[in-house]
């Protein structure tokens, strides 16, 4: 039982650590871009960006479900390095689209809040487009990081999605919210409760930091 419990938070924290990388990677450049400036679609895009912040979770891995399934348009393309149903690599790839509109959209929000003066007045000392991104990034670093800190609220109790392109099975994709799930249904409510803390805690530890940035920052 013991090493069960360990597995699952080791697997919980290594499949949600793994997808919040990709989805820093991709949202922290392109939330920037979002903010930093005007293009033609921004609105749209920006429309879109907010919508996936309170997109159903379980739709999304019903998406991925359809997409990585034999007969969907990428799983019957048999491509190597795509992940295959049922592995922590399609739960990777679920959490990440579901935390990456949280970081991207944080971190435009951060950027926007800058003071627009800011810019022309970093302009004005000779400085190139990417030392102006560069500088106001480390300008709202703290809102970044609350970006980051609330991706990874949005996907460790994040249940639906990791359910249906995962499939909970023990040793390989069994996490902490679908183990709970599981567990109570068989009424081994003393593993359930235990798995139930940790998450609460993680989670509770996550929006902890996520205030005491957010309180910086209004600071």
């Amino acid at each position: 039982m013991i090493t069960d419990f360990s597995e699952i938070i080791t697997l919980s924290l290594r499949v949600s650590g793994i997808a919040l990388f990709f989805s820093t990677l991709l949202g922290l450049p392109i939330g920037a871009l979002i903010g930093l400036y005007r293009f033609p679609g921004r609105k749209l895009v920006v429309a879109l960006l907010y919508t996936g912040m309170g997109f159903p979770p379980v739709v999304i891995g019903l998406l991925v479900y359809l997409l990585l399934s034999r007969s969907g348009p990428l799983g019957s393309l048999g491509l190597p390095w795509l992940p295959e149903l049922f592995t922590p690599g399609a739960m990777i790839i679920a959490q990440t689209i579901i935390s990456f509109p949280m970081v991207a959209g944080f971190t435009m929000a951060a950027i926007l809040a800058i003071d627009p003066q800011l810019r022309q007045q970093i302009r004005s000392l000779g400085a190139s487009e990417w030392q102006i991104a560069m500088t106001l990034l480390s300008e709202v670093r703290l809102g970044v990081i609350v970006s980051i800190v609330a991706g990874f609220g949005s996907i460790i109790s994040e249940v639906g999605a990791v359910m249906l392109v995962g499939g909970n099975i023990a040793g390989r994709t069994r996490v902490m919210t679908t183990a709970i799930v599981l567990e109570t249904r068989k009424g081994n409510f003393d593993l359930a409760l235990a798995l139930g803390a940790v998450l609460l805690g993680l989670t509770f530890l996550a929006n902890l930091i996520m205030l005491r940035l957010q309180g910086k920052v209004l600071d």
